[in-house]
């Protein structure tokens, strides 16, 4: 395969995927057929073959590409210079609340959209859902530890049953957002994580 050729199959696969995050980020992944992701990504249907074995395989890469961006962003804000570990998870949960929006996430909210649903459904999305968040607590784990050391935070406990603790908490925030259809689930899962975390002003 040519470089050209090879880099229009990487943006039509990329395109594919942005569309089907987006709708499926709003509707499920159930109720969401391959056709409408196809026909929203202007992709003929037999084409996506050639990028993916099946609906679950789109389904893994989906979250694969949906957690690798997260974590990225993740690293950016937890390697935001001027500011002090507590600051940055500060940062870190005021982007949770803002991206989780009950009203259209626009892609931004698919592990909380597909997490319970895809969990039953499918063991390999289930292992990806499951890695991708192990990521995730990972960062949170590290950025408690070394806020700890340097005194901008002060908690009881391990750093990682701590950070599985958080993200549980927010987590659950953000499907309360979603049957209130309001935001204050996060006003009171931020002041939980105040009570727990203790960050210094």
């Amino acid at each position: 395969m040519s470089p050209t050729a090879a880099t229009e199959s990487t943006d039509v696969r990329d395109r594919i995927l942005s569309t089907g995050q987006r709708i499926m980020g709003g509707k499920g992944f159930s109720a969401v057929g391959l056709n409408e992701v196809l026909s929203a990504a202007g992709v003929p249907k037999g084409s996506f073959y050639h990028y993916f074995a099946s609906k679950e395989a789109f389904g893994d890469a989906l979250l694969d590409d949906y957690f690798a961006a997260y974590l990225a962003d993740m690293d950016r804000t937890f390697a935001q210079p001027g500011k002090n570990r507590a600051q940055q998870l500060e940062a870190y949960f005021a982007a949770w609340k803002d991206n989780q929006s009950f009203e259209d996430c626009q892609g931004k909210c698919l592990a909380v959209k597909l997490g319970a649903e895809v969990a039953d459904l499918s063991h390999s999305m289930r292992t990806t859902l499951q890695r991708g968040t192990a990521g995730i607590i990972e960062r949170l784990a590290h950025v408690l530890e070394a806020g700890a050391a340097e005194g901008s935070l002060a908690f009881t406990g391990k750093p990682d049953a701590v950070a599985q603790s958080l993200y549980a908490l927010w987590l659950g925030a953000s499907l309360m957002v979603k049957i209130v259809r309001d935001t204050q689930p996060f006003d009171t899962a931020w002041r939980t994580t105040q009570q727990i975390l203790h960050p210094s002003a």
